[in-house]
């Protein structure tokens, strides 16, 4: 039985990494519940923190929940499937680091100049706070992340496992390949104005349509994290 709880309390970890901290930045700590999932409206691009090295365009977005269901459905989905299909390697990399939780991010690399690119996943690094963190792990997704070489054209994606304690909820900045990206003021704004939009939205959806009207639904919008999305 207590194994069975550890297992449970674990899987709930990853489904939601490092929510404890994140919400104790966010709203949640406020009394506001994570925003339902299907009425967001926002693309990939626009909560994704993007940097660009010689050719080399690296495309950062955090898994947390309160930030996936910010996204429209087609991206939340297809965003999700990821996070969901490297669940047991992210659970196994949190158990061996003994963290209470961890923060995943979907970090991509896209090579628009001729020739090979060479990049470093682990060399990825973001500042919270006063701190700076290191990626701890690199999950490969797809394309060559081990190899760190990337031809002309060609994309790969991981997700990078950091520390828990970094705050999506303050300013903070992304460095990858010597280039980094402090814009994520802007983006966690936008976040904040979704989730009041997704609430409103949620609450409308339940209100009993009046006789004759055509009841709300969020309009759905396209996945656009494809090979040279933008």
């Amino acid at each position: 039985m207590k194994a069975a709880l550890v297992a449970v309390l674990g899987a709930l970890s990853l489904a939601s990494p490092a929510a404890r901290a994140q919400r104790a930045d966010s709203g949640a700590a406020k009394g506001e519940a994570t925003p339902p999932a299907s009425f967001g409206t926002l693309k990939r691009d626009d909560v994704s923190l993007t940097v660009q090295s010689q050719g080399l365009t690296i495309r950062a977005l955090p898994l947390t929940d309160d930030v996936l269901q910010t996204l429209a459905p087609d991206s939340y989905r297809a965003t999700k499937a990821i996070l969901d299909s490297k669940a047991r390697e992210i659970e196994a990399i949190r158990r061996r680091l003994a963290l209470p939780a961890v923060q995943p991010w979907l970090v991509s690399y896209f090579n628009i100049q001729p020739g090979e690119a060479r990049f470093d996943a682990r060399g990825v690094q973001i500042t919270s706070v006063g701190r700076d963190f290191r990626a701890r792990e690199v999950i490969a997704v797809s394309g060559a992340i081990t190899d760190g070489r990337l031809a002309q054209g060609r994309r790969a994606d991981a997700i990078l496992i950091f520390h828990p304690d970094v705050a999506l909820a303050q300013p903070l900045t992304f460095t990858a390949e010597g280039q980094s990206a402090g814009d994520w003021g802007r983006i966690a704004a936008l976040l904040e104005r979704e989730r009041a939009a997704i609430r409103s939205r949620a609450g409308a959806a339940r209100v009993p349509p009046r006789e004759g009207s055509v009841p709300l639904r969020p309009a759905p919008r396209s996945a656009n994290f494809q090979a040279g999305g933008h």
